[in-house]
């Protein structure tokens, strides 16, 4: 898998973004990795706010900042040319500059000119390793469970990294395995599944989580959703080459449609669970969801408790937002199985 050593503190850069959904990487850095981060830097019109101290390149080059992390991106992840100046200047601070975002840094000759003339690199973190191969579909040793969605961008890295910290708490042998440029970005080594070329979709999936003993765990970050219009075939690959044993069903509250694709209904959680298990079964038959992860944020905090027990109750499973609630019962359904 791929492996990271990345220069910190980081100074999170999130542009002129206004939607949270899009800032997903420097949110779930400044949550995750919050000793890492020293501050953030907005372009004008920006409203992203991740409770960091506001920075320009300059002050943050004085703070100490070692890394510009990028931590936005739009659909189809492009860099915008009014980026451009800011990265200039924070390569000429010697900076490095870490994306995940499609579009390759080492790409773009502006970028690598002045990272050789100062020194700095550029950290492109959706690089999938080579030679990854086809998937065997055999079944491999140790446990693995999978976040999957109604959607993307609504808790299924969150939710992973919240039950694998968990269980280790709990003296269980466990492991957080990344998917994405985030996760990959927190635990230092994962593959970024939607970079892999899609024969090999399920492949990567395995060397993510490989063989373990009887005992262990891995938590496997999910990604897009099962019914996404756009990114459903990421989906598919690294449910197949997970081959969980257990999984839980991430959604979002009051979300009703796809995010960015208005003409496209939100799948209910029965028909994300009916799918997995229809899918994961060729794989691993006894596959079981084992919860509910609802990320809760758009409800106001006094209806939060109802609105889990009101699920939980509908679906015979444990219901939990992962940042308010805990994911203990989870956790022992997981166990249990």
């Amino acid at each position: 898998m791929t492996t990271l050593t990345l220069r910190t503190p980081y100074l999170l850069f999130v542009g002129s973004e206004t939607e949270p959904i899009y800032a997903k990487t420097a949110a779930g850095l400044a949550k995750w990795s919050p000793e890492a981060c020293m501050g953030q830097l907005s372009l004008p019109g920006g409203t992203i706010d991740l409770g960091l101290e506001n920075h320009d390149v300059p002050s943050a080059a004085r703070a100490g900042a070692k890394s510009l992390v990028i931590g936005t991106s739009a659909v189809g992840g492009a860099i915008p040319s009014d980026w451009m100046p800011t990265l200039l200047s924070a390569l000429s601070e010697g900076m490095d500059i870490v994306a995940g975002v499609h579009t390759k840094l080492n790409d773009i000759p502006e970028l690598v000119s002045a990272a050789m003339e100062s020194g700095a690199k550029l950290v492109d973190v959706r690089v999938p390793p080579k030679d990854i191969p086809v998937g065997t579909g055999k079944k491999r040793t140790g446990n693995r469970l999978l976040t999957v969605g109604t959607d993307c961008a609504l808790g299924k890295k969150y939710t992973a990294l919240a039950i694998s910290r968990r269980m280790v708490e709990r003296g269980v042998d466990a492991d957080f395995r990344a998917s994405g440029q985030t996760g990959i970005m927190i635990a230092g080594n994962g593959i970024p599944i939607d970079a892999v070329v899609a024969d090999f979709l399920s492949g990567a999936a395995e060397m993510i989580s490989p063989d373990a003993a009887p005992g262990h765990w891995d938590i496997i970050e999910g990604q897009g959703s099962l019914f996404h219009p756009g990114y459903s075939s990421v989906s598919t690959g690294l449910l197949i080459g997970s081959q969980p044993d257990a999984f839980v069903v991430c959604t979002e509250a009051l979300r009703t449609h796809i995010k960015g694709w208005p003409d496209f209904e939100l799948p209910s959680i029965q028909a994300v669970i009916d799918r997995t298990i229809d899918l994961a079964r060729v794989v691993n038959p006894n596959i079981r969801c084992v919860g509910i992860s609802v990320n809760t944020s758009p409800l106001p905090e006094h209806e939060r408790e109802a609105y889990l027990e009101n699920l939980s109750k509908l679906y015979g499973l444990p219901t939990m937002d992962p940042l308010v609630s805990g994911v203990d019962e989870v956790i022992d359904r997981a166990l249990a199985l």
